[in-house]
């Protein structure tokens, strides 16, 4: 392999056909490729060159992932295949399941729009890439990016959530039309309302982990989605003909003026800065003032809603009489909002404020003290009295949990006290938990139908031990007695935070094994009649909208089969819910056809659900996996502790830190880090101070999906008899290896070698003794001498040996398997050019005096670690472009000597390349998103 000084830049056609080689007969193809773009990238006209080949791959994988949106949600060309058909078919077979009109109001699934905000591409974008998934005809502008101009905004995240939540409402009404219809033809003179399918939302309501949300951003939202709903009943009423001065569309106009009102005097996002005493007791005033005109409970319209209707038929208006059963079977179902509302914090918050409150103390982690303090918490509860709740102790109320749960009473008692409000509680690894939270909750006046308590099982430890933590809960009188007045028992599980620690296939194993537990011990308890709700968060793959095959599948992933079968012979009446999040998420509700078909597969999935619970018989389908539990024991615990015991190795850390976070953008709306003249890099020693969303956006940029594939080779060559034979008997295990075979396709050992070559100080000497002139050999002197001082190199390669001995055995027992395609291998070898580039370009910075801290070696290094944008706003500090202009100054005595001059040289041969190289980098990113069709 040497230097490459002007090779011709070929078409990528002619690229991808060398990467799509066997390695084995050209090792050096890669990286000869990647010093032949950098090489070319530096002669006159060569970035342009670079730059269309990188949109041109990006606009192709950009219309492959809409074509895979298409099939995603089943849009086909059919007339089975339309939205409207399938939405028909769906409502038919529901109500031929339900034994009685009251069951079709039984919620069987719902969607919940989540707030971890992953918008990595552009609102132009998703916009497009919705349109072209939902008419294939649409043309694809060859747009400069796809990327954002900046993070999105909480309101900007707020209004990409709404605008997906109304497309879903805009489906559900579809539904609810057919299935009234429908059920018309068995009970023609019922009250209907069905609602087997629900939207729900915690953007804005989440604030586990942010601090830039305060209680009344979180009011003042909850005002938005109030104010949504008011706006939606009424312009459908306002479509019907006869209502426009009908008492139930006044009532509604009323409610939506008192609750604008209320909306215009809450405090505005201030960043969590706390708002002025005297704005917080105008706003506590007019929200109590007008509560009783702005509506607290969506049945109160009931009686108008029903006057109406007799009043349409009266006058022989069926189809308006049909279309105002929909939207009252609509508003009933969500309440006083447009979707509703999960609040969530972490478990640790709620310790605090239990050890502020009650002195407790203890720590739960540690099972004989957790003992103690349930025994307490039980205690505490006999004798519990509800305190009164005024918005002067929110502003007040020091503990981040108090502040929650308070919040959430003041929306139950000011906003809508009829829709319960879900609960999560992150990191839950106790039961003491789950007693805590319902003693805070009491403490407030808070009632048992108003609120669910969610514990949501996400580390190794709450996968593990989740059958444990609930056993303690289910210990406590007062929590059986919770179960029972609220109906419902709901539990969240999350695969990213899960599948990142013990792999994405151990967690699904272990997360199979919780759901069945939780029905176990309903049955136990005599709590058979409780719904058992089951959340999945959706990171159970490589990221948010990346189950690789279809909706329906990811329906029948969560909820496979078996449980499904169990829940049914128990008559045990249940309840899934799927998150749908970020940008990715939203894209399944991006245009009218797109959201129809995503709710007619979660129709036809409530159909089945309801067909079995009334029957008792699941559909069942034998499956070999559930035969062989030494062999699944064997076979998930093998990877885990492999998945394990990478995640603690130093060099994983290293792999994922080294400039990994550098090659995503930021896509939150989580405050940016403030701007100071440190050069010093941030880095972490854990992947746990990583989130799952960027953790997993990393190992898709360096290509290799780990949480996938690590342990999957050994684990098989344990048993290759069996494993080959559930790969072709057991459909249960078949899903899973749909996961593998996914990130085989996008995973390549020798992409991920080329990242830790470039970091390697040995391979920059290597190259600077081969170098022919002193400036260049130089260059690659100063790139080894910083990668020396980084000391990536003491811990990435033995980790690496286990990353390969891995993938050599997983080719070994799965030869087959698809690998990386030519084109995807070559994005990632421009991006290494880039890099490179980008690595030549730091070692001519100007040097500088030191200013403090701030030396030419660190933003060298800054730049090594790909915080181009951080090390570029500082060199244009340093070396401004130009000099302040004086010429019309009078300084009082004779000058000019020095003339005026600023840096502009440093700027347009250096700075300027070295943020074009950077900006094509990060589309670079933007391509493998597409290819990946996730943002991680």
């Amino acid at each position: 392999m040497t230097d490459i000084p002007s090779a011709p830049l070929r078409s990528a056609g002619d690229y991808a056909s060398v990467l799509n080689a066997d390695y084995r007969a050209a090792p050096d193809a890669f990286d000869d490729i990647i010093i032949e773009l950098r090489e070319k990238s530096t002669v006159p006209g060569g970035m342009d060159k670079l730059e269309a080949m990188v949109r041109a791959l990006r606009d192709q994988n950009f219309e492959e992932r809409a074509s895979a949106l298409r099939r995603y949600v089943g849009l086909g060309d059919g007339t089975d295949q339309q939205p409207e058909h399938r939405l028909a078919e769906a409502a038919k077979a529901i109500v031929a399941a339900a034994p009685n009109p009251a069951a079709l109001a039984t919620p069987l699934i719902a969607g919940v729009f989540t707030a971890h905000p992953t918008f990595a591409l552009s609102d132009q974008v998703y916009d497009l890439l919705a349109r072209k998934a939902a008419h294939p005809e649409t043309e694809v502008p060859h747009l400069p990016t796809h990327r954002r101009a900046h993070p999105p905004t909480l309101p900007e995240e707020l209004a990409l959530a709404l605008a997906a939540i109304s497309r879903g409402r805009d489906a559900l009404d579809a539904l609810a039309s057919h299935i009234i219809t429908e059920a018309r033809k068995r009970w023609p003179d019922a009250e209907l309302a069905p609602a087997p399918v629900l939207m729900a939302s915690w953007v804005g309501f989440d604030t586990d982990g942010r601090n830039d949300i305060g209680w009344w951003d979180t009011i003042r939202i909850r005002l938005d989605m109030k104010i949504a709903q008011l706006r939606r009943l009424l312009r459908n009423l306002g479509a019907l003909s006869g209502m426009e001065g009908a008492p139930l569309t006044l009532r509604v106009a009323t409610a939506l003026a008192a609750t604008e009102v209320q909306r215009a005097a809450c405090p505005p996002n201030n960043g969590g800065r706390k708002p002025e005493p005297e704005v917080v007791a105008r706003f506590a005033r007019r929200l109590i003032e007008l509560r009783e005109d702005a509506l607290l409970d969506a049945s109160s319209l009931d009686p108008l809603f029903k006057s109406a209707r007799a009043d349409l038929l009266a006058r022989g208006d069926t189809e308006g009489a049909l279309a105002l059963e929909v939207q009252r079977a609509g508003f009933f179902a969500h309440g006083l909002g447009l979707a509703q509302i999960h609040t969530r914090l972490n478990a640790a918050q709620i310790y605090n404020v239990v050890r502020t409150r009650l002195g407790l103390t203890d720590d739960p982690a540690l099972q004989a003290q957790r003992r103690v303090l349930i025994a307490r918490i039980d205690e505490a509860m006999d004798k519990q009295e509800h305190l009164p709740v005024d918005f002067g102790a929110l502003l007040i109320e020091p503990s981040a949990a108090a502040r929650l749960m308070m919040t959430m009473a003041q929306i139950l008692k000011h906003i809508d006290s009829g829709a319960p409000i879900r609960f999560l509680i992150a990191e839950t690894e106790s039961g003491y938990t789950l007693l805590a939270a319902l003693w805070l909750a009491r403490c407030f006046g808070i009632k048992p139908r108003q609120l669910d308590i969610s514990p949501l099982f996400e580390t190794e430890y709450a996968l593990e031990n989740g059958e444990t933590i609930l056993e303690e809960a289910f210990r406590s009188k007062h929590w059986r007695d919770y179960l029972r007045a609220n109906g419902r028992l709901s539990l969240q599980f999350g695969y990213s935070d899960s599948g990142r620690y013990i792999g994405q296939l151990a967690a699904g194993t272990l997360i199979e094994r919780l759901r069945l537990r939780a029905l176990a011990l309903l049955k136990e308890h005599g709590l058979e009649d409780v719904t058992l709700l089951m959340f999945d968060t959706h990171g159970e793959s490589i990221g948010r909208g990346a189950h690789p095959y279809s909706m329906r599948q990811r329906l029948n992933y969560f909820s496979p089969a078996h449980t499904r079968q169990a829940l049914a012979k128990a008559r045990m009446p249940a309840r899934v819910e799927t998150a749908f999040q970020g940008g990715d998420g939203y894209t399944l509700f991006g245009a009218p056809e797109l959201a129809a078909s995503t709710i007619a597969t979660m129709a036809e999935f409530a159909a089945e659900s309801l067909k079995g619970l009334e029957s008792g018989h699941a559909p069942h389908q034998p499956d070999p996996l559930y035969e062989r539990p030494d062999f699944g024991v064997d076979f998930f615990s093998t990877i885990a502790i492999k998945m394990a015991e990478l995640v603690d190795d130093p060099g994983y850390t290293a792999l994922l830190s080294a400039f990994g976070p550098a090659l995503i953008d930021k896509t939150g709306s989580r405050p940016a880090a403030r701007q100071t003249d440190s050069a010093t890099v941030t880095r972490i020693t854990h992947p746990s101070q990583i989130r799952a969303i960027p953790n997993n956006a990393i190992l898709m940029q360096l290509g290799w999906w780990a949480t996938l594939l690590h342990g999957l080779g050994g684990a098989a060559q344990r048993h290759p008899e069996i494993f080959e034979k559930l790969r072709r008997e057991s459909p249960r295990f078949r899903q899973m290896m749909d996961f593998a075979r996914q990130a085989c396709r996008h995973s390549d050992i020798e992409v991920l070698r080329g990242t830790l070559r470039r970091l390697d100080p040995g391979n920059w000497l290597d190259r600077a003794g081969r170098a022919k002139e002193g400036e260049r050999q130089r260059a690659f002197l100063a790139i080894a001498h910083t990668l020396e001082g980084l000391q990536f190199w003491k811990s990435l390669p033995p980790m690496f040996r286990s990353l390969q001995r891995e993938n050599i055995a997983l080719k070994d027992i799965w030869p087959e398997a698809e690998g990386m395609a030519g084109e995807e291998k070559l994005l990632h070898a421009i991006r290494f050019a880039l890099l490179e580039r980008i690595w030549l370009l730091s070692t001519r910075i100007p040097y500088f005096g030191p200013r403090g801290t701030l030396t030419r070696d660190a933003i060298s290094t800054l730049i090594m670690c790909l915080d181009v944008p951080r090390a570029l706003t500082l060199l244009d500090d340093l070396f401004p472009i130009e000099a302040p202009s004086i010429a019309d100054l009078d300084f009082g005595e004779e000058g000019g000597s020095a003339a005026a001059q600023g840096f502009a040289r440093e700027h347009e041969q250096l700075f300027r390349p070295l943020r074009r190289c950077f900006e094509l980098l990060r589309e670079v990113g933007i391509a493998i998103q597409h290819a990946n069709h996730a943002f991680g």
